[in-house]
């Protein structure tokens, strides 16, 4: 277990998450790559997507069927712009990489969007601080752990 993923577990224990940890023998970078590997539906995989909302990080924990929409986004949430954050911010707001950031485990709380599209399953993959890690989760769960709010991503 990398230093990341050891931090995500560590914050799951903490927050009492039903769901622990898992690491893969092979990267899942991608939501394919995880559906494929966890044997489910791309929908399923919560995909940890930061951006920047002017200077402030915004994690959109996303389904993998989606795609977010910027634009629309930032509308709904009547903010100016809603960007794609470098790799550099991504790591300065999660302490974790570009591919495997997790929705927990970061040096602050970040605000966070969790697509409503999740609550279609019973369980829900997301990533857990690096590329070889995730942990199953519910939408319900999602929402309590990160202190989201629940949203519609995409039009």
């Amino acid at each position: 277990m990398s230093a990341e993923s050891d931090r995500v577990a560590t914050a799951l224990r903490e927050l009492g998450a039903a769901g622990r940890v898992h690491t893969f023998s092979q990267e899942v970078p991608t939501a394919a790559a995880a559906a494929a590997l966890l044997g489910c539906e791309v929908g399923a995989i919560a995909n940890s997507l930061v951006f920047a909302a002017g200077d402030e990080p915004l994690l959109v924990l996303t389904s993998g069927a989606h795609r977010v929409d910027t634009k629309w986004l930032a509308r709904s949430l009547d903010v100016p712009k809603i960007s794609r954050a470098t790799p550099e911010f991504v790591f300065a707001a999660t302490g974790q990489r570009v591919g495997g950031v997790a929705p927990v485990g970061h040096p602050a709380p970040i605000r966070t969007l969790v697509d409503v599209w999740l609550g279609k399953y019973d369980v829900v993959w997301a990533g857990a601080g690096d590329h070889l890690s995730m942990f199953p989760t519910s939408f319900d769960e999602l929402l309590r752990l990160t202190g989201g709010q629940a949203t519609e991503v995409c039009p």
